[in-house]
Parts: structure tokens; sequence; C-alpha cells
């Protein structure tokens, strides 16, 4: 099949007009893509409480009942409250090494309730401390800095989940936030 030059004329202008195309719709499709990365930041920054929003941060001393060695100095105190009446539950103490979560005296949490070790314990803490290791085997970080978590109970109940390691200022604000969302979770769990 032979064409004349104005048809060829006519298949390159087609062609040239489709590549066109193209790349302003795979520019359109760049910037909706940008788009969703943003959304998805604003949301992800939208979806918790921010540590600093839940309470006034001050430093103090160390307080005799602190279950942190009276010797560290405590960079800041804060309190996570559920999300339902606003009523304190947990205290965080932040330390340059640990995040100590405190519960409220008489608060009967058992660690057994969920979503505690599905998602805290597992989800959150674990997919951090998966991090770590992967970044421990390049050498990136030491062995001994991988993240890692202590819970102390009174009898079966929750009284301190202590965070060790958590290198990362950004992770402060994750942990807060989850564990005050867990521990509402599982308040209503127990009411239930």
């Amino acid at each position: 099949m032979k064409f004349s030059e104005e048809q060829i004329r006519d298949i390159v202008a087609m062609r040239d007009s489709l590549a066109k195309q193209i790349d302003k719709h795979q520019n359109a499709i760049e910037l909706l893509e940008k788009n969703i990365t943003i959304l998805d930041l604003v949301l992800k920054e939208s979806s918790f409480t921010k540590a600093s929003a839940l309470g006034t941060t001050k430093t103090t001393e160390t307080p005799t009942k602190n279950p942190v060695s009276s010797t560290e100095k405590l960079e800041s105190s804060i309190p996570i409250t559920s999300g339902s009446d606003g009523k304190v539950i947990a205290n965080a103490y932040i330390t340059p090494d640990q995040v100590s979560i405190v519960l409220e005296d008489n608060m009967g949490i058992n660690a057994d309730i969920p979503p505690f070790k599905s998602f805290f314990i597992d989800r959150i803490i674990g997919e951090m401390k998966r991090k770590d290791s992967a970044e421990a085997e390049i050498g990136k970080i030491q062995k001994e800095s991988i993240i890692d978590y202590i819970i102390n109970k009174n009898g079966s109940d929750i009284r301190e989940i202590i965070i060790k390691n958590y290198r990362q200022k950004e992770r402060v604000n994750e942990i807060i936030n989850t564990a005050g969302w867990s521990l509402t979770r599982m308040l209503e769990n127990i009411k239930k």
C-alpha cells in the first residue's frame, strides 16, 4: 500500500499531535501524582493529634515517684488523654534515650485487650524495629540502637510502656499518638 506525499504529511502531523497530547497528559499525570502525595502527607499529619497539641510541654526534674531513675533529667512530660472524654489516661515522659508512657493509677488496662498488641506493639513498634534491623544489617546503625520496648505490669494490668532507642524525634510523636489511640480503644473495649 502506497501513500501519497500529502497523506504521509498528514500521518506525520497526526503522529506529532499524538506525541504532544501524550506529553501534555504525562505532565498532567505527574502533577496529579504530586498532589496526591501532598494530600497523603496532610492526611497523615491530621489523622493523629500532634503531641505538642496534647498539652503543654514542661521541663522538670524527675519526681521521685516517676519510674524513670531520679538521676535522669526529663526533657518533657506530655499528658495522654482519651479521645472521647478528654480524661488523662497516661503521661509520656521523654528523655533523649527513651519514651516512658506511665498509665494513671487504677486504669485497669490489660495488655491482652485489643488493639494493644496487634496495632501498637506489632504494627507501630514492630515496623520501626524492622526498619532499624534493616539499617543495622547494612551497618547504618549499631545493633544496640535498634528500637525496643518493655512493658511493666502491676499484676496483669499495664503500668508503664517504655520505648527505648526511638532515635528520631518524628517517632516520638507517632509513639505517643498511637499509644493514646490504642489506650482509648482499649478502654472502649473494656466498657463493651
